[in-house]
């Protein structure tokens, strides 16, 4: 009996150990730096994240949406590491808040708007913004304005161009820029308004063709990443922050049509 009761506890220490050496392994493996980045940056991102990881060994998880939706994340304690929004008022308010590091907040790019339409369409896009007036035109995909920026841009270069009343009966909303452009490539909608970094990403590059909405017809769209007060690894997404400066990382951006502040060069 006695030697039954000393092989079970045995047993049992055994477990006991395994259980907690399985804790002290996992416990050990750093959390991927989690990333809240804007939609327009679906293209682009990902190839900066790939030098990252392979520069620093630590992984990296981003999660796609819209700026303003993810500031109202982040209020509610959503656990990021960094904020990458396409307007870089929102992590500003999130600063005056504190719910971003001070000082933390650093633009890496302005992004620039297209009108976009598939290359089966029969809208010729190259006649410019003027053309989501024509008839055959019924849908024009734009990303929310009230948490996109870049919807806001579209509303503001059809304001410019003295459509946006004309027009605004047919804007369809996405949820952010990559749903706007979502709706335009399935022909969902006849044009969108989309991000010049989603027209030049390879789906959308070889489905259809844009036109260029001239700068002058909307503010900047400045963009901005900052790191979040809540996070457990800041060290770590300040490098992340800086990375997007670097020679490799500017060029990238370049090739989606992002222009780069002059002070990261």
């Amino acid at each position: 009996m006695l030697r039954r009761t000393a092989l079970k506890c045995a047993i049992a220490a055994i477990a006991a150990g395994a259980i907690s050496a399985t804790l002290v392994v996992r416990a050990a493996q750093p959390q991927p730096l989690a990333v809240a980045a804007a939609s327009d940056l679906q293209s682009v991102l990902p190839t900066i994240v790939a030098q990252f990881e392979k520069d620093t060994g630590q992984k990296v998880s981003v999660t796609f949406g819209s700026s303003g939706n993810f500031m109202t994340q982040i209020e509610h304690g959503a656990p990021f590491d960094v904020f990458l929004s396409a307007d870089i008022d929102y992590p500003r308010r999130l600063e005056q808040a504190g719910l971003v590091e001070a000082g933390s907040v650093s633009m890496y790019a302005t992004g620039r708007i297209v009108l976009w339409s598939r290359n089966d369409s029969k809208v010729d896009v190259s006649r410019g913004l003027a053309v989501v007036t024509d008839p055959q035109v019924r849908r024009i995909a734009v990303a929310n304005p009230a948490h996109a920026p870049y919807g806001r841009a579209a509303v503001a270069a059809l304001r410019h161009d003295h459509l946006y009343d004309e027009v605004r009966s047919k804007l369809v909303l996405g949820e952010n820029i990559s749903q706007a452009a979502q709706f335009a490539q399935s022909g969902n909608a006849e044009v969108g308004i989309l991000a010049l970094s989603l027209a030049l990403s390879p789906t959308l590059k070889s489905a259809g063709r844009y036109f260029e909405i001239p700068a002058s017809s909307y503010p900047p769209i400045e963009q901005a990443g900052a790191v979040v007060s809540a996070s457990r690894q800041t060290a770590l997404a300040h490098r992340f922050l800086a990375a997007l400066k670097a020679p490799s990382a500017e060029r990238t951006l370049g090739a989606f049509g992002f222009s780069v502040p002059t002070a990261a060069r």
